[in-house]
């Protein structure tokens, strides 16, 4: 899968159906080829992603805020960090 960050710098990836860890690998995945500053936004139903994605992104440094939506997923909006953490 290959993000182009040029053409926007937000990305929204729909993870709903998917049980962990597969939202936090593509979300690890789409934040390796994004730049810094970058924003993703992952939709998310399985329960254990509000455990798993914030603490993947507090590990990396990435900004997490994560929201409720109506239908019962979760919204986890990621700001990639400035800093490099490989």
């Amino acid at each position: 899968m290959n993000f182009d960050y040029e053409a926007r710098r937000a990305l929204l990836l729909d993870a709903r159906g998917l049980k962990c860890p597969l939202p936090v690998l593509k979300l690890e995945k789409a934040l390796a080829n994004a730049p810094a500053g970058a924003q993703v936004t992952v939709l998310a139903t399985d329960p254990v992603a509000k455990i798993d994605i914030p603490l993947f992104c507090r590990q990396q440094g990435h900004a997490v805020a994560v929201e409720s939506e109506p239908d019962g997923a979760t919204r986890f909006l990621i700001t990639k960090s400035l800093g490099d953490r490989d």
